[in-house]
């Protein structure tokens, strides 16, 4: 995944997660890892593989949607 792509991913995930008025804990403890873990996720720091986006966005109550255009 491209610097850029992390980046976009990471503020998509911050937003859904601050919607929920969940903090960094919360969401970790949902998926079950550190609350480091997604502090990367969200600054882009850290690749995310597809499992592990469902299972934010299962813990966020959102729908995981890939585009391939």
């Amino acid at each position: 995944m491209s610097d850029v792509m992390k980046r976009e991913v990471g503020l998509i995930i911050r937003e859904a997660r601050k919607r929920k008025s969940l903090t960094q804990k919360e969401l970790a403890e949902r998926i079950g890892v550190t609350k480091t873990i997604i502090t990367n996720y969200e600054a882009g720091r850290q690749n995310l593989t597809i499992d592990t986006l469902q299972k934010v966005a299962d813990a966020l109550g959102a729908e995981l949607k890939i585009s391939i255009v």
